[in-house]
């Protein structure tokens, strides 16, 4: 951890325009953007997963992620982070991997929750959504699209 850490700050000092601190503002409204646009997708695959379909609610977040990472990496790519500079097969298998960790997150909190809990299943998405959504944001940024040197 102390590590990445240090190569993180590293490459803080050695920052390509596309990544220079003005250009974070857009660079964090699109990533809401689109980050909002994916939670919906998904949020909207699972419920109807589950009312149209009859999935458990633990599948059907499943069917929604897989739709909703189409939707998120297609849009971080092209808007969010446009101009990284990285391959876009090297981005989009970072990236897998950023959103499949957050995707375990997700899946394990939705699966707690819908234990020990009595709410409504698609209101314990959208909140475990919005808890996930943060630390994909810093990963995604500080390292899926990250330029290497």
């Amino acid at each position: 951890p102390a590590a990445i850490l240090a190569r993180l700050m590293h490459r803080r000092r050695h920052l390509h325009p596309p990544f220079a601190p003005r250009h974070q503002r857009g660079r964090v409204a699109w990533f809401i953007v689109v980050g909002c646009a994916a939670a919906a997708v998904h949020w909207s695959v699972a419920t109807a997963s589950v009312a149209l379909a009859g999935l458990a609610p633990l599948q059907a977040n499943v069917l929604g992620w897989l739709v909703a990472f189409v939707v998120s990496f297609s849009g971080h790519h092209f808007l969010s982070f446009r101009g990284h500079g990285n391959a876009l097969g090297r981005a989009a298998l970072r990236f897998f991997a950023i959103s499949a960790g957050g995707f375990a997150v997700n899946e394990a909190l939705y699966a707690l929750l819908l234990h020990w809990t009595r709410a409504r299943y698609d209101l314990l998405l959208a909140l475990v959504l919005v808890a996930v959504a943060g630390a994909t944001y810093l990963l995604s940024r500080h390292w899926a699209f990250l330029r290497n040197p």
